[in-house]
């Protein structure tokens, strides 16, 4: 029975770790699709005021909240004003202002490097030399799937110190969610993360003058989509992965999205996919595989607990 259950547990983590790298890497292509006639912060400030209502509806009907002390409401209201509200908003500026789909994603892509470099420093954690290998196989498939890309924009220069900016608020927004001792459940830092972000990014589309939505019916599809699949979808994996297989794999899987972003956006948006990108997707792919071949399990990539806190660090649920 007990090897049943273990079957099932990895063909869960499996499928939702395939839907991670999906609902983000779409995340990428809304803000390239949606944004041509509609200001980011418009369509930013409409994707999240409708969900940060249905789930705190969702959350107070369940009693959810119950519990949540002051310090872990302030712990995830920081972790989503960077890991949300300063990931989404760096990464719509950087498409608004033209840099390409594949070239954001390699930026943020570069996350995995980092986060390996930090992890022994912040997190006392240690990345295994076959670990670290793959990683640098995923990095080099990165940069050949987008090699095409980079230089195919008119954006200044300093404009992709966006991208960037929205690699290093993932990055503290995660890490200030590892050392977090009292984590409450996913569904309740969802809800917090997109409140705080709904905050925020209203007051910065009202300052900006574009709080107000059009009436076109497109605009509503396209925030609804995002709504469901970068934000709902995406986020809420992001978190649950990052408790269930630890920082290291997750940020593995992070390879995985720029070679995705490029495949939808040959389709979608007509940019180059070439014989150059097809080598990068074996290397990505070779990479995320040495990477998780050499992962004893969820246990390695935690930070030690006290027995109180090792508790709470379960595994959150929807």
């Amino acid at each position: 029975m007990s090897k049943q259950v273990g079957i099932l547990s990895t063909a869960l983590t499996t499928v939702a770790a395939a839907a991670f790298v999906l609902t983000w890497s779409s995340g990428f292509l809304v803000a390239a699709i949606a944004t041509v006639d509609v200001p980011p912060t418009t369509l930013l400030a409409w994707r999240f005021i409708p969900v940060a209502i249905v789930l705190v509806l969702i959350t107070s009907a369940s009693g959810s909240m119950r519990g949540i002390t002051r310090a872990q409401l302030g712990t995830q209201a920081v972790i989503g004003l960077f890991a949300q509200f300063g990931y989404c908003a760096s990464v719509y500026g950087a498409i608004a202002v033209g840099i390409t789909t594949g070239t954001t994603a390699l930026i943020d892509a570069v996350q995995p490097l980092v986060v390996a470099t930090l992890v022994g420093p912040l997190l006392g954690l240690r990345v295994r030399g076959a670990q670290w290998a793959g990683l640098g196989i995923g990095a080099a498939g990165v940069v050949l799937v987008v090699q095409s890309q980079i230089g195919g924009s008119d954006a200044a220069p300093i404009a992709y110190a966006l991208p960037a900016l929205a690699m290093a608020c993932l990055i503290v927004g995660t890490f200030v969610e590892r050392r977090a001792h009292h984590q409450p459940p996913v569904l309740v830092a969802l809800t917090i993360h997109v409140c705080v972000t709904a905050v925020g990014m209203t007051l910065l589309a009202a300052a900006t003058g574009t709080l107000l939505p059009p009436a076109s019916f497109s605009f509503w599809v396209a925030t609804a989509i995002a709504a469901l699949f970068p934000t709902l979808a995406a986020y809420g994996l992001y978190w649950w992965l990052l408790r269930r297989v630890g920082v290291t794999i997750l940020n593995a899987l992070l390879f995985l999205i720029a070679p995705t972003t490029a495949i939808a956006g040959a389709v979608l948006l007509g940019e180059p996919l070439t014989a150059l990108t097809f080598a990068g997707f074996v290397l990505c792919g070779s990479g995320v595989a040495v990477v998780l071949a050499n992962s004893r399990g969820a246990s390695d990539e935690l930070p030690a607990r006290t027995p109180a806190s090792a508790h709470e660090s379960v595994p959150g649920t929807f």
